[in-house]
């Protein structure tokens, strides 16, 4: 079975930094990519950035772009969320999610991840 595993997350102050880890089982072929999406309560889940296999290509929401930098590592399946200067409206649950996305323009659809962590909480006081 599919698994999707999340680590990091925690409480910080504002401006502060946070780490967050994601390791998939699912060994990456064709249209592969690993995201990050984010929740708050009583909203609607948010894309956040992604990493696309296929093209070495980087995708980020415009609210984190310049402050948080997705990477991975290849031989561990892993992408990794390093979260600068971080804001309180950065606060959410962070899930990571594995997908085929139909093309680079269907990377920060949510309907194209099929599998996904349970989330790890991230809080930025003020």
């Amino acid at each position: 079975q599919a698994q999707v595993e999340e680590y990091g997350g925690g409480l910080v102050q504002a401006g502060g930094s946070l780490r967050l880890s994601c390791a998939a089982s699912t060994r990456p072929y064709g249209e592969f990519a690993m995201a990050w999406f984010r929740q708050v309560p009583g909203g609607e889940r948010e894309f956040v950035a992604a990493y696309r296999w296929r093209g070495d290509m980087l995708f980020y929401n415009d609210a984190v772009e310049g402050r948080f930098t997705i990477s991975r590592d290849n031989a561990k399946n892993m992408i990794f969320l390093q979260m600068n200067s971080l804001k309180p409206e950065d606060t959410a649950v962070y899930t990571c999610a594995v997908g085929w996305p139909a093309g680079p323009t269907r990377v920060r659809t949510l309907s194209e991840y099929i599998q996904w962590g349970q989330g790890t909480q991230v809080t930025v006081s003020p």
